[in-house]
């Protein structure tokens, strides 16, 4: 039986800011774009949770939900800094590590460089050492299977630690609310009380034939999950799927002008990013958010694999055409190339748009 780790930083962003900066402790800390501008929160701390403040909420909305609460701009440095301090930690223990963002990765410790049997008693250690190190604390989940460890970790934050076993599996997964269920999002959510599920003990007592033919493929995972089922290895290495670029307006766009002119630098942004990388692509996406937050994604095959920012722009212009519902209001536009493959893209053979 494997044993997995998930670690899971608390706030981690807000938290780092309270360290740099031990006069906020208490108070409600966003880290995120100002009140008054058009960004997101990017975290915030627990305080500001209690006002149902969250990511991806714009700083705006927030600051209504809690005015009093203290807006900091994000300190990437910092934050990949001490992310590689943690990793140092983890590497302590074992080679086998999937990150999952700056903030949180699974670990299979299973076989581990300390011999230690007990996963629990290395999640220990490695709270620990995070916070002499760091002075900031995680939460961790210890099971089976990925899934379950990534449950255990959300169960008693902040500085939590859960082991999920076989024997107290179907317990904790019999009175978790869905919502709570990771990969089950909103929607789905939402869906799935209006058919009576509202626990795992619910969505246990569907078989998978009626969860598969409501639900698709994903279906097969929700039946899986709720029985503590999570084949998945930990991935180490991958290559990336996409490549995007994007650009939030400082105020709202209602000129197609605007968004063309706009559409340019972001073609041209993408390109330079594929060249360093090295790929290309040859499916293109379109990302269109309008000012109420709404999301548009469209996506158009390319010719043939290319990272050619004149070619970016052509196929994405058209897209923009096609899709813009011209009596609305664009806050954001984004591009992204899909289906990468490693190609000779070189500089010398792109045509600027600047």
């Amino acid at each position: 039986m494997k044993k997995i780790i998930h670690v899971d930083m608390d706030a981690y962003f807000a938290a780092v800011e309270i360290r740099e900066n031990p006069s906020l402790k208490g108070k409600c800390v966003i880290v995120g774009g100002p009140p008054n501008s058009r960004g997101v929160v990017s975290t915030c701390s627990y305080e500001a949770r209690k006002y149902g403040i969250h990511s991806g909420m714009s700083s705006h909305q927030a600051w209504k939900l809690c005015p009093e609460a203290v807006f900091v701009h994000s300190s990437f440095n910092i934050y990949k800094e001490i992310t590689n301090q943690i990793r140092d930690i983890f590497a302590r223990y074992t080679d086998i590590i999937e990150p999952m963002s700056l903030d949180e990765a699974y670990l299979d410790v299973t076989e581990n460089k300390v011999g230690i049997e007990d996963a629990a008693v290395i999640a220990r250690r490695i709270k620990d050492e995070i916070f002499d190190t760091t002075k900031l604390t995680c939460s961790a989940g210890v099971s089976y299977n990925k899934f379950l460890a990534k449950i255990g970790s959300d169960l008693r934050k902040p500085d939590g630690l859960v082991v999920i076993s076989p024997e107290n599996a179907q317990e904790i997964l019999f009175s978790l609310p869905i919502g709570k269920f990771h990969g089950i999002g909103k929607v789905t959510a939402a869906r799935m009380k209006k058919l009576g599920i509202h626990c795992g003990a619910d969505l246990y007592e569907w078989d998978l034939k009626n969860l598969t033919k409501i639900f698709g493929k994903a279906g097969q995972f929700y039946y899986q999950v709720v029985r503590g089922i999570d084949n998945r290895e930990l991935i180490t290495t991958w290559e990336p799927k996409s490549i995007s670029c994007e650009h939030t307006f400082n105020t709202d766009i209602f000129d197609m002008e605007d968004l063309t002119g706009a559409l340019k630098l972001i073609s041209q942004r993408l390109s330079e990013r594929m060249i360093r990388k090295n790929l290309a692509g040859n499916s293109l996406v379109i990302k269109i958010k309008y000012d109420n937050f709404e999301l548009q994604t469209r996506s158009c095959p390319l010719p043939e694999f290319t990272c050619d920012a004149q070619t970016l722009y052509k196929y994405a212009q058209q897209l923009l055409v096609m899709n813009w519902d011209c009596k609305r209001a664009v806050r954001l536009l984004g591009l992204g190339l899909n289906k990468l493959d490693n190609r000779e893209c070189g500089s010398d053979d792109q045509l600027t748009l600047l």
